[in-house]
């Protein structure tokens, strides 16, 4: 174990990827842990490497000359795809080739993947639920609507920058292969099958994905306070024109007589502060309702979303964490009838009223302060919270708790408030203050992620007549969900991720193999990735007689 050349993996952590630094220590040399001095936090010396939570020791499993689980590596060809107009024919083989680990460890296989959090297992369960959507169309349709569906999450699974892009590439074999499609849709036909296909009709698909986290105990890790999940919740745009628009688009009129129309949604992810992983939930479309002359909101969404999430689950315990533009009485009505606990951003200029309350409860000495420091980091925590307070003026009948928060450094100092349904005290406030800090999560893991990180969140794959935006937008949060369970659950996603360092170089390492060579399974692609690929040079099948 040499803290030198570990660097700590926390997302939060300010020293996170920087080696020698000497903020790394040996916490425990028996469990082979690290500790972080810069954010306290300890993890596995195996940590982001393909032997994290092996329960074999490296040494047993890959070193050779000692006794180790006899494993095999066979070396399996993939054959290579010809453009199709290419006549010559040409073969080519790649082998396995491991260049990451030194000869000594070329016993390692790939890491085990779980069986019913694979991808290839997702993908066949997408398939099948796609299967029972009833079509729309006519019988004698050419191609089905699950093809169609299939081959718009593929897209978005192979984080194609365009839907011409995929159309070009277009890998019939891996298709059928790996997503089940049987014919995949031409770009403009792929748009007219889907733009009146209703996106509601996809819920299924993201309870069903969200059923096998629940069965293989994944969801174990991302319990936050209470036996509760943290659920955080927040609006974002996606199309953005002054001349494309359908009717279910929201208007913006200018004061130049012009007019802005867009796509919005409320997205909402369970999250936990020390997860880097989040697991996306069906969103709610921000759209004009039918019959409807106004715009819709976010507020509105999110009335129809905690209904839809009750419905989809019943019994489990959600601790929604909002910003300030949530902070108010029909909202949190909404929350207590439908069971839902709360953690909601509340500013000193939205709530004049409660503030002043505060205040006048401090005179009274029924306002109790706490103060934490964090020596090691140079940080001070200091709270001031008090319970049962009224929300405003106008409805002092909406009783809620009050923390304040600031954290202390040498160079700044970050104030926070929220107002919350947990009864506070010192041993609970700094779980909460997480709870509410937790909150950007939605923005940098999800929509952050969505529209940087290869996705192409605002890239306008086709806006259509009817559906055709919102239905493209669900298909890329069902591939986002897919992803996610990856990289929490499979351990070759993790191992690969790591070794190439960054997500958009892992998805265009993916989509070249996937579009060059065919394959058996998203697996075998992994495989290819993690092990490396050894191309020989081209054999040319040459007709000698």
């Amino acid at each position: 174990m040499d803290p030198t050349t570990t660097f700590c993996p926390n997302v939060a952590c300010p020293a996170r990827g920087q080696t020698g630094q000497g903020n790394i220590g040996i916490h425990s040399c028996k469990d082979k842990r690290f500790i972080c001095t810069e954010c306290h936090k300890t993890f596995s010396a195996t940590k982001g490497t393909a032997f994290y939570r092996l329960r074999t020791s490296a040494e047993t499993a890959a070193i050779p000359g000692r006794l180790r689980i006899p494993v095999t590596t066979p070396i399996l060809p993939l054959a290579f795809r010809k453009p199709q107009c290419d006549n010559t024919p040409v073969t080519q083989t790649i082998e396995r080739f491991d260049s990451s680990i030194s000869e000594a460890a070329m016993g390692f296989m790939a890491p085990k993947e779980r069986k019913h959090l694979s991808a290839d297992a997702l993908f066949g369960l997408l398939r099948n639920h796609f299967s029972t959507i009833p079509d729309h169309r006519s019988d004698d349709a050419g191609i089905s609507l699950t093809d169609a569906l299939l081959s718009g999450f593929a897209m978005f699974s192979l984080k194609c920058p365009s839907l011409l892009d995929y159309d070009n590439q277009r890998a019939e074999a891996n298709l059928k292969t790996i997503y089940g499609i049987e014919r995949a849709p031409c770009d403009s036909y792929m748009r007219e099958i889907l733009d009146p296909f209703a996106p509601e009709s996809l819920r299924p698909s993201f309870k069903s994905v969200f059923r096998q986290l629940q069965r293989g105990k994944a969801l174990d890790e991302m319990v936050f306070f209470q036996g509760c999940y943290l659920l955080a919740l927040d609006g974002t745009g996606y199309f953005s024109s002054k001349t494309i628009h359908c009717p279910s688009c929201l208007e913006k009129h200018h004061r130049d007589g012009s007019m802005t129309y867009s796509h919005q949604m409320l997205g909402a992810a369970l999250i936990h502060p020390d997860r880097r992983e989040v697991i996306p939930l069906m969103p709610e479309p921000i759209v004009k309702q039918d019959g409807s002359e106004k715009n819709d909101c976010e507020r509105n969404a999110a009335k129809r979303f905690i209904a839809k999430l009750r419905q989809d689950h019943p019994h489990l315990g959600f601790i929604v964490t909002e910003d300030g533009l949530s902070s108010n009485a029909p909202h949190i009505e909404t929350l207590h009838d439908d069971g839902c606990h709360y953690i909601l951003g509340g500013k000193a200029g939205d709530h004049a009223y409660l503030f002043e309350q505060v205040q006048v409860a401090e005179r009274e000495g029924r306002l109790t302060t706490y103060e934490r420091h964090d020596r090691a980091a140079g940080v001070a925590h200091q709270f001031r919270f008090v319970n049962d307070m009224p929300l405003n003026e106008s409805r002092s009948d909406v009783r809620v708790n009050f923390i304040e928060y600031w954290e202390v450094s040498e160079d700044k100092v970050q104030h926070f408030s929220w107002v919350t349904d947990f009864r506070v005290t010192k041993y609970n406030v700094c779980k909460l203050m997480r709870g509410g800090r937790a909150r950007w999560k939605i923005e940098n893991e999800t929509f952050n992620t969505l529209k940087n990180q290869g996705y192409n969140f605002d890239h306008n794959y086709g806006h259509g007549e009817q559906h055709l935006s919102v239905v493209f937008a669900t298909l890329m949060m069902l591939a986002f969900l897919v992803d996610q369970t990856q990289q929490l659950c499979c351990a070759l996603f993790q191992a690969v991720w790591h070794q190439l360092g960054s997500k958009r170089l892992l998805w265009e390492r993916m989509r070249a193999l996937f579009f060059d060579y065919e394959l058996a399974s998203m697996r075998q692609l992994l495989e290819a990735l993690f092990y490396g690929l050894k191309k020989s040079a081209p054999v040319f099948a040459v007709d000698t007689s």
